[in-house]
């Protein structure tokens, strides 16, 4: 596929961080996103586990760490191998900004955990904390690749006999994505360039647009209108692009990240996020139900169009 409007960054490290072959199926044809079975989400946070995984794509290293929900007390740090709670979880993969890493995005990544998700959190070879910061491998679709491979990856633990996660990933629900900045922009690529038609919700924060609409998912886009290193009138565009269901959360006269890391609106931020994933993942619609209420906030204009959910 053509990718258009692929406008170059001025990306830096401070501005993100602060803060085998690639096994893609047929990509399905655009309209009612995969959906899973109507349930209610976990309504109580779990403790969170986190694994260390030494994948590749090729010779690109995938090192991906794994946070999930752990037995335990909820609140503490992530526990090394922790045991897995009881249940079976959807998988929704994050992907951080350029300088980042899955701990730097913690913010995002284990709320995730916490909130009943098992969450696969790559480490990009070219655009983590201290690599050469090659922009390039979010244009030219590597990064996109590599989350479709660590998915993959993810997944095949629930069928390998005697893994922690073996029969315990909720594969019908289809897969979640997220991720920051250039993160965000790995997430759209999923869904325009290089689409990978497992996934069924995401939301890309602070990302632009990277192509046509290629796969039928439920996306929240996460902005600031004042964002000087990801266009907002980018992200507008994929945003107008993409099929319903959809939803467009603009923090007005925000910038690059501030809505992540502490500013007045960051637990609203959060728990439309979650809200957003219990929906998309878990069918939980009365978490769909609350995404206009946590928005009316000042300093927030929430558009969205959940038309086609059903």
């Amino acid at each position: 596929m053509t990718i258009r409007r692929r406008t170059v960054l001025g990306l830096g490290i401070a501005g993100a961080a602060a803060a085998g072959a690639s096994a893609l199926g047929v990509t399905q044809a655009l309209g009612e996103p995969l959906a899973g079975p109507a349930q209610s989400a976990p309504a109580d946070p779990f403790a969170i586990g986190v694994r260390e995984f030494a994948w590749s794509r090729g010779d690109r290293r995938l090192t991906t760490r794994i946070f999930y929900p752990a037995t335990g007390n909820p609140g503490g740090e992530p526990v090394r191998d922790a045991p897995l709670a009881d249940g079976v979880f959807p998988v929704c993969e994050f992907s951080h900004g350029l300088g980042g890493t899955p701990e730097s995005y913690g913010a995002l990544v284990r709320p995730l955990a916490e909130a009943g998700f098992i969450v696969p959190a790559p480490v990009f070879p070219t655009t983590t904390d201290g690599a050469e910061g090659n922009v390039g491998d979010v244009y030219n679709g590597n990064q996109s690749k590599d989350v479709s491979e660590v998915i993959t990856r993810t997944l095949a633990l629930n069928d390998t006999a005697g893994d922690l996660f073996n029969g315990r990933i909720n594969v019908d629900a289809g897969v979640g994505v997220a991720g920051h900045s250039l993160g965000g922009m790995t997430t759209h690529g999923l869904l325009t360039a290089w689409p990978d038609d497992r996934i069924t919700t995401a939301v890309p924060f602070a990302c632009i647009d990277m192509g046509d609409p290629a796969v039928a998912a439920k996306v929240l886009f996460v902005h600031g209108d004042q964002d000087t290193l990801t266009r907002y009138d980018l992200a507008r565009q994929a945003y107008a692009e993409l099929p319903a269901p959809k939803a467009f959360m603009t923090h007005v006269r925000a910038g690059h990240h501030e809505y992540i890391w502490g500013d007045a609106n960051t637990a609203a931020t959060l728990e439309i996020y979650l809200d957003w994933m219990r929906w998309g993942l878990y069918g939980d619609t009365a978490a769909r139900d609350r995404l206009a209420d946590n928005a009316a906030v000042p300093g927030v204009i929430w558009e969205a169009d959940l038309a086609a959910s059903g």
